[in-house]
């Protein structure tokens, strides 16, 4: 039987290529470079969030996705790690403009820590020969 090609997205981030990608990424990362992307994507979602007005503070971000934690499955790759959970969740849940700007920042933050941890290792094997 032939596959036929369908537009819908299997996940909810793959419906854009960049953060699909960027997901991809991070999901294949090690558990250290995820929570240092996770806390960065906490970050950044919360002053957006707070920038535009669309909560008033941290701990109204914070309770709103609580609320979705609690309701949702705990079978994917990022519910291991409450941190990468809350941070991903808080993605989800953002509109989709501000999704494709988190999700080039999240891209460009993943490459970044990538390449950091890469040269630390090579100084590190430099420094014992």
């Amino acid at each position: 039987m032939k596959e036929e090609f369908t537009t819908n997205a299997r996940r909810w981030y793959d419906k854009d290529p960049i953060l699909s990608s960027a997901m991809k990424t991070l999901e294949q990362s090690d558990d250290e470079t995820q929570i240092k992307v996770a806390l960065n994507l906490i970050k950044i979602i919360t002053e957006h969030n707070i920038s535009n007005s669309e909560y008033e503070s941290v701990e109204d971000i914070i309770s709103s996705t609580e609320d979705v934690l609690e309701n949702t499955k705990k079978g994917r790759w990022y519910d291991l790690d409450s941190t990468l959970r809350t941070a991903i969740t808080l993605l989800q849940n953002c509109p989709d403009s501000t999704k494709t700007i988190i999700a080039k920042e999240m891209a460009k933050n993943v490459i970044e820590i990538i390449k950091k941890d890469e040269d630390e290792e090579d100084s590190e094997e430099i420094s014992e020969e």
